[in-house]
């Protein structure tokens, strides 16, 4: 039977999210280090690291289009098995 998922198997979306995920925490990371200088009372970084922080909009966003794909292929193998079954 096939309807358990293996554990080394990969479904559509899946790298997308992994990505997503990466992206997010090294946009965390240079969030975190943004803010500290600000907390701590001593100079702050340069302007570029405010723009890394942006990152975890974009590993949100690429985390999410995975989601999205991930359920795309699911309704369309859903639909696929249903229009296949005996009636």
């Amino acid at each position: 039977m096939r309807d358990k998922t293996q554990a080394n198997s990969t479904e559509p979306g899946d790298r997308l999210i992994r990505a997503g995920v990466i992206v997010f925490f090294i946009g965390a990371v240079a969030t975190l280090v943004t803010v500290a200088p600000l907390l701590l009372d001593t100079t702050p970084f340069p302007t570029f690291m405010f723009g890394l922080s942006m990152l975890m909009g974009v590993g949100f966003l690429l985390a999410g289009a995975g989601v999205l794909q991930s359920v795309a292929a699911g309704r369309r193998q859903a639909r696929a098995a249903s229009s296949a079954a005996p009636r």
